[in-house]
């Protein structure tokens, strides 16, 4: 047996910082190897496919399953969804919440799908604490717009 450590991954979360905590959480959770799995932009709109509206379905129910959960603003894209998560304080964490979904997502996929994908998501994702309202108003803009602008997206991929 080797005695090879490997490193330890940097958390993405922010140090110190309390994610069961009321607030508003930008939320990016890319599939894995950013494949499209989820559908397609055309002229401007995201087109989900059965997987895609899968994804759409089950963000739209977090609330259901977390009474602490609203949501604002949300978009599928081909291989990643954007949203806005607000926190009531009620002692979930945030990272439940993603975590929950995320499997959701797959079990579903996996039940329904005739040829569902063996992984379906990155095992991380991205988060940004909304500090202000116009934080808010601009990442719902961007949210909103992300299927318009496509093709200069961060997580474009051709």
């Amino acid at each position: 047996m080797s005695n090879h450590r490997y490193p330890q991954r940097k958390s993405p979360r922010l140090q110190g910082y309390d994610y069961t905590q009321s607030g508003a959480y930008f939320i990016t959770i890319c599939t894995y190897k950013r494949a499209h799995w989820f559908g397609h932009i055309e002229g401007g709109s995201m087109m989900p496919n059965q997987i895609g509206q899968i994804a759409a379905d089950c963000w739209a129910a977090i609330p259901d399953h977390f009474a602490a959960v609203t949501l604002d603003v949300a978009v599928v894209m081909p291989n990643h969804v954007h949203g806005i998560i607000v926190l009531a304080g009620g002692g979930v964490a945030l990272g439940t919440v993603i975590g929950t979904y995320k499997a959701a997502v797959t079990r579903q996929i996996r039940r329904e799908c005739s040829a569902p994908p063996t992984t379906v998501w990155h095992t991380r994702y991205h988060d940004h604490i909304i500090r202000s309202e116009q934080a808010l108003e601009r990442i719902r803009e961007y949210i909103l717009y992300n299927p318009a602008r496509w093709q200069a997206d961060t997580f474009y991929t051709a």
